[in-house]
């Protein structure tokens, strides 16, 4: 397990590899809470194609939630991790990295009742308006009924987990993660197939593991042996410190949340101009492309520690080395990323449908909808960055210019020219033009870093 001296001082190459590796498994395996629901559900007997876009139309809803949980857990665990840097010279300031953990146990409790009773009451009137036809509602509104009771579950598994990682325990954190995770791949095909539940049986899989998930994080949390954990003395609500969470984690909180407004647009205009098939296509696509994020996610968060601890510790050379060897490994992995995707389509589009005409679309479109993913790396590594040494108004700005300045305008014009494929053109022009801007403004970054 990695201490805190070791962040600031363990060779680097062993160090990233060591919080990394386990960080990319960590987001491989949370990840594959949705991914394998659509992968079963898109092989349901029958027509699979209208379970799969109906779940796909669940969506927005549920990133949305996981956005709130990014909300609190990415915009404090930075923070904490800060602290702990500082304590080395002043060792008060590890008490504040508690106090901002037990703030963040507060936000995401807060946040759960509210999304829990907006979205019940609101539920099949959201799902209608964000693209659900007549014969997809009802395998929409079948799976968030039963996600939704869980909504708790998943705002402390995902919003606390990125504390274990900020104290430089990402084996702890991916434990946590692959115990969630391997429940649901078991628990799905026995609830969707062997007890015949269909979408609400793989609904159900998702919160029962997301609760192990959750009561394994907190068991950790309550530890005395923790470095960073919860303590009666500190579990006040402090607005000072929520401010200061809410400043850095508007920034995640945006990618997410707008990730959510982008499926509403998706989705919307897909069934306008093409209908539920071409919804489903996109279902495919997106947990493609989700795959493909989701290991760049794991290593920039398994790194973002190291960061922050030498930014905080004030050893800047530290840091500028981090961020080099970070932005050639996320450049070199969506290199690759883009070649298997466009070379082998088909058998990607196998892994979500059974329906020929279903897989023959995906494979028309995934060459236009990765047309960007190869440069898509280095957006990554700025937004890790700026994330690390707290620079929250430079990671809010990258973290609109994708989706709220170029992407949603783009889905919503280009189909006025171009049919429904202009949708899925709108992903690789907004990916490349923020990915060179967020380059521009990494680069100037770390050229005054010192400073």
């Amino acid at each position: 397990m990695t201490t805190n001296i070791e962040l600031g001082s363990a060779p680097l190459g062993k160090l990233m590899v060591k919080l990394s590796l386990p960080s990319i498994t960590a987001f491989v395996i949370n990840i594959l809470y949705n991914i394998v629901d659509r992968i079963y559900i898109g092989h349901i007997p029958g027509n699979s194609s209208l379970p799969l876009t109906g779940l796909g139309i669940c969506l927005p809803i549920i990133t949305l939630i996981s956005a709130f949980s990014a909300f609190a857990g990415n915009g404090g665990a930075p923070l904490a991790s800060i602290e702990l840097g500082k304590a080395e010279k002043n060792p008060e300031c590890a008490d504040n990295a508690k106090k901002i953990l037990s703030n963040a146990l507060f936000l995401l409790i807060l946040f759960s009742i509210c999304l829990t009773s907006f979205f019940m009451i609101f539920k099949d009137t959201l799902l209608m308006a964000f693209g659900a036809s007549e014969a997809t509602l009802p395998f929409a509104s079948d799976y968030l009924k039963i996600y939704l009771c869980g909504t708790i579950f998943v705002q402390l598994s995902i919003g606390l987990n990125p504390f274990i990682t900020a104290q430089g325990k990402a084996k702890t954190a991916m434990v946590s993660m692959l115990i969630g995770a391997c429940l649901n791949i078991i628990l799905d095909p026995i609830f969707i197939f062997a007890l015949g539940l269909g979408v609400k049986g793989a609904a159900l899989a998702t919160i029962i593991s997301q609760a192990a998930s959750a009561i394994w994080i907190l068991l950790f949390l309550t530890r005395k042996s923790t470095v960073l954990r919860f303590q009666k003395e500190f579990l006040k609500l402090d607005f000072s410190i929520v401010k200061k969470i809410a400043s850095l984690g508007i920034s995640p909180f945006i990618m997410q949340a707008t990730e959510s407004a982008i499926f509403i647009v998706f989705n919307s205009g897909l069934q306008r101009y093409g209908g539920d098939l071409y919804v489903a296509s996109m279902t495919i696509m997106q947990s493609l492309m989700q795959l493909c994020f989701c290991p760049m996610q794991g290593f920039t968060t398994g790194v973002q520690p190291i960061i922050s601890y030498n930014f905080g510790a004030k050893n800047f050379d530290r840091v500028k080395s981090v961020i080099r060897k970070m932005v050639i490994i996320t450049f070199s992995f969506t290199v690759i990323a883009y070649f298997v995707m466009t070379k082998f389509p088909a058998g990607f589009a196998k892994m979500f449908a059974n329906e020929q005409q279903l897989i023959n679309l995906v494979v028309h479109l995934i060459p236009v909808y990765f047309g960007a993913l190869w440069i898509f790396g280095v957006q990554m590594s700025a937004q890790s960055t700026f994330l690390g040494l707290g620079k929250a108004k430079t990671s809010l700005f990258i973290a609109s210019l994708r989706k709220i300045i170029l992407l949603i305008p783009l889905a919503l014009t280009l189909p006025h020219f171009m049919g429904v494929e202009g949708i899925f053109w709108a992903e690789p022009i907004a990916s490349f033009t923020s990915a060179v801007t967020s380059g521009i403004l990494l680069f100037v970054c770390y050229k005054k870093l010192n400073n």
